[in-house]
């Protein structure tokens, strides 16, 4: 008896999604997560290859490749995303959430989820939040207060409240490509940037800035997103499964993210970087008053739901 022969499964899609972090990193294994959700609730219909380490390019480029339909999906801070809708510049905003509880009570409001509804005017289409810890500032010169920051050339995440709250700080913002960090941490063209200890760490520029101090100045969160173009082309089933898949990987995303953030300071310690914490947060929070007080009127409605939460 002949046995039957076995017919591939015909594939509808095959996407791209674009990560600038590490093969290894949370956000790329919860992009992994995604990609294998949705592969499998699709009976492999739709595959979605995970492309790492800005292999598709820097986080603003991919962007506008997503709003055209050139690549499908893509992992980005928040950050960028509010040179395309002014509504996610209020995560840049500085000192506003107590903690990493605070931010994701907000991110569960109706507001929160809303935001990632209203990039469609962009041509984006918001799935998902990631974790993305605190972030805070390294250097390649000791800065144990506010006062040490003081004329440090400081890399920043490319949007002007970044710009706004680094120079308020007294320092001196220089947007750049996150890429470009450590070769220009090397050459000296920048003092120092900011991030959260697992970018610190895999970036690699701890070799090159040993100084880090604890400020936590931000809680941006990662974005999920898709291409309106590309979610326009799916039924609304495909559709159900894709944005379930991307809430499901949450929940991978921000317990591997809790591992690898504690792992990361463990090692940042064993290589001889030197961390302090700051005890009293009331100077900074003084000196970036007028960044709020700047952007207030922009950002009333959603300052007002964060300080609800509280």
């Amino acid at each position: 008896m002949k046995s039957a022969k076995i017919r591939p499964v015909p594939r509808d899609y095959v996407f791209r999604l674009a990560e600038t972090h590490p093969p290894d990193f949370p956000t790329t294994l919860a992009d992994k997560k995604f990609a294998e959700l949705v592969f499998q609730r699709t009976n492999g219909r739709i595959k979605i290859d995970v492309f790492a380490s800005s292999q598709l390019g820097e986080e603003r480029a991919v962007i506008e490749q997503v709003q055209l339909g050139a690549i499908e999906f893509t992992r980005v801070s928040a950050a960028p995303l509010a040179e395309f809708n002014k509504q996610f510049g209020v995560f840049s905003l500085p000192y506003i959430f107590d903690d990493d509880a605070h931010l994701w009570r907000f991110l569960g409001t109706e507001t929160g989820i809303k935001m990632l509804d209203n990039l469609e005017i962009s041509h984006l289409k918001g799935l998902a939040y990631y974790s993305a810890g605190a972030r805070h500032f390294y250097t390649k010169k000791m800065v144990k207060s506010l006062a040490d920051l003081k004329g440090l050339r400081i890399r920043v995440q490319q949007n002007k409240i970044n710009m706004d709250l680094i120079n308020a700080l007294g320092a001196v913002a220089i947007p750049t490509p996150y890429g470009e960090v450590l070769s220009d941490l090397k050459s000296s063209a920048i003092d120092g940037a900011e991030n959260n200890p697992p970018s610190y760490l895999t970036a690699k520029h701890f070799q090159v800035a040993k100084y880090y101090i604890l400020d936590g100045h931000q809680r941006v969160p990662e974005v999920l997103l898709i291409s309106k173009i590309t979610w326009d082309k799916l039924s609304n089933e495909d559709r159900e499964i894709i944005k379930q898949a991307a809430l499901d990987s949450v929940k991978t995303q921000r317990e591997l993210w809790n591992k690898f953030e504690k792992e990361a300071m463990e090692k940042l310690k064993s290589a001889g970087v030197v961390i302090t914490e700051v005890k009293d947060i009331k100077p900074w929070k003084s000196a970036v008053k007028p960044v709020i007080d700047k952007y207030r009127a922009e950002y009333e409605k959603e300052l007002e739901i964060i300080n609800k939460v509280r």
